[in-house]
């Protein structure tokens, strides 16, 4: 069955407020009844949806992971599909510390530790990784996507640009690392 058109309305709201909050002040720092506020609904209407905070990360962390999925489908070269493995597993890393940059408070409230490899997204990215090294002929590629996976972890980018590592420094040494293992020249 369709989403109502009020339903949708309300959705989108609650998401934008809940976004907003938790951007300014941390997902933990921010309650049900801020973002039911914030988002001018009742509270009634935010628990039909959403139990808790951590559905409502989920929720915002799909929108976002699923652009980025249809964009290694079908966008454009690099990141798309055209260019060899190991400019698209660059391009990717450079999409993927993006998304940390601007959402990695919303990768920790659901990705965090041995859960982060339950999650669909990692699944998609597990593939995605693991066709790129297959194509470039990478010795046992199902073992390799975990270990080019893992620099992704959000507590390794908090610890990294807690550390005063930018995000450029980041993408460049991950762009480095695809091109050494994919076998083309950085």
């Amino acid at each position: 069955m369709p989403e109502r058109a009020d339903a949708a309305r309300n959705r989108a709201k609650i998401l934008a407020a809940a976004e907003e909050l938790f951007a300014a002040r941390g997902a933990a720092e921010v309650t049900m009844e801020d973002i039911a506020r914030a988002a001018g609904v009742g509270r009634g209407t935010l628990y039909r949806r959403y139990p808790d905070r951590a559905a409502i990360a989920v929720a915002l962390l799909d929108e976002h992971e699923r652009r980025l999925q249809e964009s290694l489908l079908r966008g454009a070269p690099p990141l798309g599909p055209g260019a060899p493995p190991a400019e698209r597993l660059a391009a990717f890393y450079a999409a993927m510390v993006d998304l940390l940059t601007r959402h990695v408070h919303l990768v920790l409230g659901t990705e965090v530790g041995h859960s982060r490899f339950k999650t669909g997204a990692y699944g998609f990215w597990h593939t995605h990784v693991r066709v790129l090294a297959a194509a470039a002929h990478a010795p046992d590629p199902d073992v390799l996507a975990d270990v080019l996976l893992a620099p992704l972890a959000p507590e390794l980018f908090l610890h990294q640009t807690g550390q005063g590592v930018t995000p450029e420094r980041i993408t460049a040494s991950l762009r480095a690392l695809a091109a050494r293992t994919l076998g083309q020249d950085g």
